[in-house]
């Protein structure tokens, strides 16, 4: 290890526990910030972390954005806005292995699956905090009646545009950051980045797993409110808005990453 690399571990693990104290991550969760980060910084050397480090900077900023007002929202879901390893590996797995793949064996599709990664981790992350924020309800996707904001598989113009911007942005820092590839395959990580944030939305509409409270009942991603157990409603038992978002994350980037890989661009 060069004097830089060992730098960029430390630099790394500094970040990683500024992200705990700064209550965006819990221990567990910083722990596993600095794994991910470690290997994406292994496999795509100073401008792969750079790009999990916009990820990672603009998905804290949005969660913290108007917070009071999301607060409401907190009765559905399973966990806050301080994530824990296993959020972090939902959002950031696909990513690290990827690094440590591509470091492994400089196979291409590594590379635009973990760009397509980071880009659909953030549309979703985007979608989800400002669209929580729209004035008018969402629609749900299979019915397109307006529900409750937080409600899983439900969309809104609001949301929709800020995935497309949060996929975009990701795909714009990679051009800059890998000058070498072409300006149509960064539209393509873009465009599998927004695409992810549709699958999630699928996935939350269809097989997530959803719970009653038998008090006052609220449906929620947790498995007990008003300090009672909650009832299964809907969905696969252990697919949780994690696996939701992992499961999504992975068959954007892999899909994409083959396309791209085939396509003569």
């Amino acid at each position: 290890m060069n004097p830089f690399d060992a730098v960029m571990i430390i630099v790394i693990l500094l970040m990683a526990g500024a992200g705990y104290i700064a209550k965006a991550l819990t221990v567990s969760g910083a722990c596993m910030s600095f794994l991910v980060g470690a290997s994406v910084y292994i496999g795509f050397s100073l401008q792969g972390f750079l790009l999990l480090l916009l990820f990672f900077s603009t998905s804290t900023l949005c969660s913290k954005y108007k917070k009071e007002k999301k607060r409401a929202l907190e009765e559905k879901l399973e966990k806050h806005d301080r994530r824990d390893y296993i959020q972090v590996l939902a959002n950031g797995g696909v990513a690290a292995a990827c690094g440590l793949l591509y470091a492994a064996t400089a196979f291409p599709v590594y590379m635009w699956m973990f760009m397509i990664s980071i880009s659909a981790a953030n549309a979703d992350t985007w979608a989800s905090e400002i669209g929580s924020l729209s004035k008018k309800p969402p629609f749900y996707l299979w019915t397109l009646k307006r529900v409750e904001a937080g409600t899983s598989g439900a969309v809104s113009l609001l949301g929709t545009a800020a995935g497309a911007a949060g996929a975009f942005l990701i795909a714009a820092a990679c051009y800059f950051a890998f000058p070498s590839v072409s300006l149509s395959s960064i539209l393509l990580v873009g465009c599998f980045g927004f695409i992810g944030n549709a699958i999630d939305t699928l996935l939350g509409a269809s097989v997530q797993v959803r719970f009653r409270c038998q008090s006052c009942g609220i449906e929620t991603e947790r498995k007990d409110h008003c300090r009672k157990p909650t009832i299964k409603e809907k969905g696969i038992t252990f697919f949780n808005n994690d696996v939701v978002n992992l499961a999504a994350i992975l068959l954007a980037a892999f899909t994409g990453g083959i396309l791209i890989l085939l396509l003569p661009i």
